[in-house]
Formats: C-alpha cells, structure tokens, sequence
C-alpha cells in the first residue's frame, strides 16, 4: 500500500517537475524571439562581431569530418571499446581542433570574447544560471531516456566512457577521465559546437535551422544510439542557454555539472537506487 502511493507521489513530482523545465525553456525561447523580433537586422557590421565566409568554410570542413567520423563508426560491424589512451588520444585531437579554430580566429581578428561572452557575466551568475537550467532540462531528459528505453527494449543509454570509468582499474586512470569528462569535454565541445558551428550556422541559416542542426550533430558525433535522444535534447538545451545569456561559459558549466552529476552517480550507484 505504502509503496503504491510512493510510487504515485513520486510519479506526481515529475509531472511538476516536467511542467515546470517545459515552462522555463519555454519562456527562455520566448525571449529570444522577443528579442530577435526587436532587433531583426544586425547593424553592427564589424568583421569583430560576426563570422564570415572564411569560417563558413572552416565550420564545414568541421562538419564534413564529423559526419565521416560517424559514417565509419556506424559501418563498424561491432561497437569499437574505448581505452584509456584512446580516451586520451580522442580528447588531445579535440584540444588541437579548439585551438587551431581559436588561432584561425585571432587571426582574422574576430573578438572571440565579445562573441563568446567571456566577460559577460560573473562567475557566481554563469554556476546559478547553469544549475537552474540544468535542472529545469532533468525531466527533459527523463523523457528522452523513457523513450530511449521503451523503443531500443531497454537498451542502456549510457555511453562507453561510463563503461570505462566502471571498468577502470586504478585511481590514475579515474582521476583522468574525471579531468577529460569535468574539464576537457565541457570546455573543448562547447567551444567547438555551441560557439563555433552553431554561430556559423546561426549567421547564414538563422537560430531555428542551426539549434535544431547542432543537436543532431552533437548527438550523432557521440556515436552511441541508446543515448542519441537524451543528447539531442541536452544539445538543445545548452544550445537556448547560450543564446538566452549569450555567454557560452554558461552552457560550459552545465556540461560540466551535467558530466560531474554522472560520474557521482557512477561512484555512489546507492544514489541511483534511492
């Protein structure tokens, strides 16, 4: 009897829950059309405050290598398993990306932090504004992961890398990929999707096409289709963060505290179960 009316109780907090990170990116979308509508034309015509076709052309070969990357993935007849230096090697490629595009940048002297919003907002806005979002996109992904389980039999979203800090035998190579998945992926996926293609993409398509674009390509680049539904709709929701606030450390902070959140629970599993 007890259980049954938890269970209901429990069931009821996430329709609430639900409903209320619906309304927030709801009224956050409102916002951005509001504020699009206000200002339609960009009469700010500097080469410092806009892309242009030099990175259109960057930004495709960007997209044309991911796109291969998950064609042959895909093409693979068994899942290819992750090691550590593999891990490694994966996230030194990325670092090298972010900064030959940030160099390339620089170099068409293109203000990456008038852009970016770097300096926009303070430290202590950017962590509340990301943990409010990130919460208000939990349920979100509730959804999605049902989803996920209900049409793929109940196939597991959870990514190789998961599997890898479960399997991993020593504290080095968890302290690693703890410092890869907190602080490398955050920063180096952020810059490279959210900031750069999504703003190229956002320059010469408009927000609805390259929101909608990124995501998918963010879900598909991580390869894995049990958690392609979840991603798609966390890519959308880091993607209305950076738009809304306009700083792209917001949506930093979320996929970091995203990617935190489940390697706590990867250590602590009686979290879970709770």
């Amino acid at each position: 009897m007890f259980a049954g009316a938890s269970s209901i109780a429990i069931g009821l907090l996430f329709v609430v829950f639900l409903i209320v990170g619906f309304a927030i990116y709801a009224a956050i979308i409102w916002q951005i059309g509001a504020r699009r509508l206000a200002a339609p034309v960009e009469t700010d015509g500097s080469q410092k405050n806009r892309f242009g076709l030099p990175e259109a052309f960057l930004a495709s070969a960007l997209i044309l290598f991911l796109l291969l990357n998950i064609v042959v993935s895909f093409e693979r007849p068994e899942p290819a398993h992750l090691s550590s230096d593999d891990l490694r090697a994966n996230f030194l490629f990325t670092l090298f990306v972010l900064f030959f595009v940030a160099a390339v940048l620089k170099l068409r002297g293109i203000d990456i932090d008038g852009l970016a919003g770097f300096s926009k907002s303070s430290l202590k806005r950017v962590v509340s504004t990301a943990i409010v979002l990130l919460l208000a996109a939990a349920p979100l992904l509730g959804v999605a992961e049902g989803l996920t389980r209900t049409l793929l039999g109940g196939e597991s979203s959870k990514q190789e890398i998961v599997d890898l800090f479960t399997n991993s035998q020593t504290m080095e190579q968890r302290v690693a990929i703890i410092v890869l998945a907190v602080i490398v992926a955050p920063i180096s996926e952020e810059f490279i999707f959210r900031f750069f293609i999504y703003g190229v993409l956002r320059r010469y398509f408009g927000i609805v096409a390259a929101l909608f674009f990124n995501a998918l390509l963010f879900a598909a680049a991580h390869t894995h289709l049990p958690s392609a539904a979840p991603l798609f709709v966390l890519g959308v929701c880091f993607t209305l963060a950076y738009e809304w606030s306009g700083s792209i450390l917001v949506s930093m902070a979320m996929h970091a505290l995203f990617n935190s959140a489940q390697l706590i629970f990867l250590a602590f599993p009686q979290l879970v179960q709770q």
